[in-house]
């Protein structure tokens, strides 16, 4: 303890400086691949810290990577910092009342994400030094994770290599260990061609891609009777064919999310989705060109590092919530409805008998609650190196996740306090793989005999690029 001692302390020292990194980037609310402001505050940050960067992560722009330290084992930290369109908020209100501007907001805290990780690598840098002891850390600023993969195009690209663990976390209601469970995603494009004519003077000579696309998705929605319990299908029209209802659609495309316990299965449905739209286009006489957009690995677990993870939480207790922390929880709960609330505590499996706004309580390892599992491009690092999450409170029991009252709570400082307490619980995770040879063997053992008959196998095709999009000119 007395070794994290140190780190922990570090860390109270420099927190200020890592609240404000998240508040500037809560300000810069860029989406997938867009994040150009937002990674060069990260990027600036870093070099002011001393690490050694890497920019241009895998032929991204807004993906950085930056290194500390020498010999060792290696540990990353893994940060994000895009957000979500539509979900603009002021902060620290509890009522709805979008800024003005793009739409887009932090509603789903990784403007905490990212500042939270690039503290404990800091600390982990700085303890490295004091200690004199082997090791290297690396924080890796993580774009696109809201749909984007961009964890994948990474994984891919061999940024990863040489790690050893990977530790990450994410903004919760509740303190736990993440249960290693989320989807393989596939974001797959169908795009339909068929023939304009006049609807009504002509309408035997045109070929509807519309008609394609909602056969489809008939065809889909009778799918989902016959898929496993686990599965999902999503969709959303990314192109109607135009406002004019006396043409025939000579064009239409909608985009659609596959999701499944595992790759395997994923790679599965992906194939029977294909083919209701190839019978579509059949249908309709009109052609349909498939493009994957991004995929996402589900995730595999890691026993060891999730044990050693939650003896660090459980040596450092709740985070240290105030009365004024409590009071703002309250009035965002109050925005809500009683079965957002009561949907939160069930997924974790433990309700208190006086239950209050914020979460004072450190879940057990092994509880299970009701499973409402989603997807991360997380999955795919944790096929690649042994890799361990961390929930923390930022805000109020029940908020939704991708809501307004997520945003509204993500400069308060409530949000700041869950992002020291957590950079705490990290690098003292780290400080247990580095200096307990005995614990990072059963770590990669652990990795080894997950992946040994079944290797990772990027799930977004090799000629498939990530969606880069222009650098702002003002930048």
């Amino acid at each position: 303890m007395e070794n994290k001692a140190l780190a922990w302390k570090l860390i109270d020292e420099s927190k200020a400086d890592f609240c404000d990194l998240s508040d500037r980037v809560w300000g810069m609310p860029e989406i997938c691949y867009t994040e150009y402001r937002s990674v060069a505050e990260h990027t600036a940050m870093l070099k002011q810290q001393g690490f050694r960067v890497t920019e241009n992560v895998a032929d991204i722009p807004t993906a950085v990577m930056a290194e500390a330290g020498k010999g060792g084992p290696v540990i990353a930290f893994l940060g994000e910092y895009d957000a979500l369109p539509g979900l603009s908020q002021a902060a620290g209100v509890a009522h709805y009342s979008p800024l003005p501007g793009n739409g887009n907001g932090h509603g789903c805290g990784h403007n905490l994400l990212g500042s939270a990780a690039m503290l404990a690598a800091t600390a982990m840098k700085n303890w490295l030094a004091e200690s004199g002891l082997p090791g290297r850390v690396r924080y890796y600023g993580c774009p696109a994770e809201e749909g984007g993969a961009a964890k994948s195009f990474m994984a891919r690209a061999g940024a990863f290599d040489g790690v050893d663990v990977a530790i990450t976390w994410h903004p919760s209601a509740h303190h736990e260990v993440a249960k290693p469970l989320s989807l393989a995603n596939t974001r797959m494009d169908f795009f339909f061609t068929g023939r304009s004519s006049h609807a009504a003077a002509s309408p035997h000579l045109g070929r509807s891609a519309l008609d394609g696309v909602e056969l489809m998705n008939v065809g889909v929605q009778y799918l989902r009777e016959h898929v496993p319990q686990d599965s999902r299908i999503h969709y959303a029209m990314l192109d109607s064919g135009g406002i004019a209802p006396n043409v025939v659609q000579a064009k239409a495309a909608v985009r659609y999310a596959i999701r499944a316990r595992d790759v395997h299965a994923m790679f599965e449905l992906n194939e029977r989705v294909k083919r209701v739209a190839q019978g579509a286009a059949m249908m309709t006489e009109t052609k349909v060109e498939i493009s994957i957009m991004s995929a996402v690995s589900n995730l595999l677990g890691n026993r060891p590092l999730e044990e050693a993870m939650q003896r660090n939480l459980e040596a450092l207790g709740p985070v240290p919530f105030d009365e004024a922390d409590h009071a703002f929880a309250a009035d965002i709960q109050a925005t809500l409805t009683p079965e957002e609330i009561d949907n939160c505590y069930r997924k974790t499996g433990i309700k208190p008998a006086s239950p209050k706004p914020l979460s004072d309580y450190i879940i057990p390892l092994d509880t299970h609650g009701e499973v409402m599992i989603g997807s991360t491009d997380v999955g795919d690092v944790s096929w690649v190196i042994p890799t361990v999450q961390a929930h923390i409170p930022t805000m109020a029991i029940g908020t939704p996740g991708h809501s307004w009252q997520l945003t509204a709570q993500g400069k308060m400082p409530a949000a700041h306090k869950g992002l020291a307490h957590v950079a705490k619980v990290m690098v003292g995770t780290a400080i247990d793989v580095l200096t307990d040879k005995v614990l990072l063997a059963q770590v990669k053992k652990a990795h080894y005999e997950q992946v040994r008959d079944t290797p990772y196998h990027c799930p977004i095709p090799t000629d498939v690029k990530p969606p880069v999009q222009p650098r702002p000119e003002n930048l």
